[in-house]
């Protein structure tokens, strides 16, 4: 969620980027035509628009109900007024290598981005540029960036948005063969925007869930896997890849695949379910977890609403680990599993579940009590 003092007055009317209640979960360059199925499939945010936005577009998106963040062209500067449009969208991945002639040349300068940024805040100060930045963020091994490219250049990036994002695709988009072990790639970049851009400008990323060009393609579970490791380690905003270009193009392969479109619904529907939760400030009771496999560590959000704690946990490995979490200084009641039937119980501020590859746990624990000294 965007604080609200890092908007002006005029842009802080309620809308889903400064909304409690709600969390933004947008699918990128998409038809509008199709709104109303990605709406069924949780999706709240439409974000780009291919060759616009258009008046079309634009008309088509808000008798769908259906926010955009997008260009900043001639048409959306028309449209300034229109609360539809929620946000400008930079170009995309400056920081890859940029196409030239029949090849590549170098990545965008950072400065050019900050200045293109400066550009658009001057046209519309009141609403939140996003940039969207490459898999370079997250992996070290990436040719792509394009030559001359450092790391520290990101410090400088993050300057160019008040949104920050990035895209990896670890099953389908790493050239390795045991691609679907680096699904952990997603919360390393997550964790490396916090550190560049600092903790309060709001952080998001893409996830996959479809095969792209590879041909392999990430499970229903591994997807869900990748949205928990991301909210975990601080996401404020999910963003669904969803094209196919192999072997033949399906710009909405998501909505032609049933199962993956079914576990995407559900675990969308999860996120909105917690989004006052997850907007919520972290807990301060100091929780530790402890895995009987120390290959496969298991990491965890902890927040507090109302009288509740809740603990939202990931397997973050292709493995399998016992973990047994404990709260130092509280006493512990029962904690309710919030995504499977039944409870775990819970002795001397500890409890005790077993993960499978990259499983999902999510727990309330309802009764908490002081310890007394």
């Amino acid at each position: 969620m965007i604080p609200l003092s890092v908007l002006p007055l005029q842009a802080v009317e309620a809308n889903l980027l400064n909304d409690p209640y709600r969390f933004p979960i947008g699918v990128w360059l998409q038809s509008p035509s199709n709104a109303p199925r990605f709406k069924a499939a949780g999706m709240n945010l439409y974000v780009g628009l291919w060759d616009g936005p258009t008046d079309q577009q634009l008309a088509t998106l808000q008798t769908a109900g259906m926010p955009v963040i997008c260009e900043q062209n001639s048409v959306g500067l028309a449209h300034v007024q229109d609360p539809n449009i929620l946000g400008w969208l930079q170009p995309d991945e400056p920081d890859n290598a940029q196409p030239k002639g029949n090849g590549y040349g170098p990545c965008v300068p950072p400065q050019t981005v900050v200045d293109w940024y400066r550009k658009l805040k001057a046209n519309d100060p009141n609403r939140p540029v996003l940039l969207g930045m490459g898999q370079g963020v997250a992996n070290d091994q990436w040719l792509g960036r394009g030559s001359g490219a450092s790391l520290d250049d990101y410090k400088t990036y993050v300057k160019g948005g008040d949104i920050v994002s990035f895209d990896i695709y670890p099953v389908s988009g790493l050239p390795m063969s045991d691609s679907e072990n680096y699904l952990w790639y997603l919360p390393k970049g997550i964790d490396r925007l916090a550190a560049w851009a600092g903790p309060t400008k709001p952080h998001w990323n893409c996830i996959e869930c479809t095969g792209i060009d590879s041909g392999k393609k990430a499970t229903p579970e591994q997807v869900r896997a990748e949205v928990w490791m991301s909210l975990i380690h601080g996401s404020s905003g999910i963003i669904y890849f969803v094209h196919q270009f192999k072997p033949a193009f399906k710009e909405a392969a998501l909505l032609d695949d049933p199962e993956m479109l079914q576990e995407v619904t559900s675990t969308n529907a999860e996120i909105q379910k917690l989004a006052p939760v997850l907007h919520s400030p972290l807990t301060t009771p100091k929780v530790t977890v402890q895995c009987s496999n120390p290959q496969c560590p298991v990491d965890f959000l902890v927040k507090r609403r109302g009288r509740d704690m809740y603990l939202f946990a990931v397997g973050m490995r292709n493995l399998s680990t016992d973990a047994t979490f404990r709260i130092d200084g509280l006493s512990i009641g029962k904690v309710q599993n919030l995504d499977r039937e039944g409870g775990l119980d819970a002795r001397s501020g500890s409890f005790l579940d077993h993960f499978k590859p990259y499983e999902v746990h999510l727990y309330r624990i309802s009764t908490v009590k002081t310890n007394s000294r």
